[in-house]
């Protein structure tokens, strides 16, 4: 099995005496897809995460924006600036910005001005019959023009457009892929399998592989067990391999989500399931799911 370097592509930090994440706060409802967030709910820092990931050959991780306070997204920026960086931890930065509003290209800009920010993150995921599940306000956000018009300044400034999404947002996505052809797209989370019955899978697994299908989306196995509402080894493997399956070991990256992944795995648990999934592949190809492929997509 894998015993290489590992760049942790999908990772998240929080100090929560700054009060800049109100979705954590205690009575705070906004984020109701994930559950109950008690074992989210202390500071998350550098030393916790080189705490739990000891065990592993974690060289580098992507930060992933983590719902900071709508009203000041530089402000995450700017923390994360003053992080210890000597192991690698939190060394580029997947941002958030206001897209589609006014403020949205200066944000952009002045995100982009950051030379770890190497992408922009928005959620599309919404469910149509489950409203508790959902992230965005209004099933077709990525029709909307000024929405668009946001993504499209991305291509200037060089970024990647990172994206959370269910299978239902498939249309937008791929309309978006094929508009902007220049535009790096990343969908997180194995394109969120949301609904575990045969109906839901049979979705998921169609919507993956056409997205499979467009040269400039890539996608992120993050989280691998978080919508499985009753984890074992080989339903994760049947998401995870998949999504291999589907767009090549070249345009794959392995990630935690971790701290959020506390609410259903340990983090070895997640990397020793990954590791067991993947031992079949040829040394070159596991390496680049591992390590290369973020590598690459996020400039390290």
């Amino acid at each position: 099995m894998y015993s290489g370097p590992i760049i942790d592509a999908h990772s998240h930090l929080w100090d929560l005496s700054m009060q800049k994440h109100p979705w954590l706060a205690t009575g705070d409802d906004s984020v109701q897809a994930l559950g109950g967030l008690e074992k989210l709910r202390h500071d998350f820092l550098v030393a916790d995460y080189l705490r739990d990931s000891a065990n592993q050959d974690i060289v580098a991780t992507v930060h992933i924006e983590a719902l900071w306070d709508r009203s000041d997204v530089l402000g995450e920026t700017r923390w994360l600036e003053t992080l210890d960086k000597s192991r690698g931890i939190a060394a580029r930065y997947i941002a958030a910005a206001p897209l589609g509003t006014p403020q949205g290209a200066a944000i952009i800009a002045g995100q982009a001005a950051f030379p770890r920010v190497v992408g922009i993150r928005d959620m599309l995921s919404f469910h149509p019959t489950l409203p508790d599940k959902s992230f965005a306000a209004h099933p077709r956000v990525a029709f909307d023009p000024a929405w668009r018009a946001d993504v499209a300044r991305l291509i200037e400034h060089g970024l990647i457009l990172e994206l959370m999404m269910y299978p239902y947002q498939l249309d937008g996505v791929l309309d978006l892929a094929r508009s902007l052809p220049e535009l790096q797209i990343v969908v997180n989370h194995s394109a969120s399998p949301i609904d575990r019955d045969d109906a839901g899978m049979v979705r998921w697994h169609d919507a993956v592989r056409a997205l499979g299908r467009e040269p400039n989306i890539a996608l992120k196995v993050s989280n691998p067990a978080g919508y499985d509402p009753q984890p074992t080894y080989d339903s994760v493997r049947a998401v995870a391999l998949h999504c291999i399956e589907s767009f090549g070991t070249e345009r794959v990256m392995l990630g935690t989500d971790w701290p959020v992944a506390r609410l259903n795995s340990e983090f070895d648990e997640i990397y020793n399931t990954l590791y067991r999934i993947v031992a079949d592949m040829p040394l070159a190809q596991q390496r680049a799911l591992f390590h290369d492929n973020a590598k690459h997509f996020y400039r390290l």
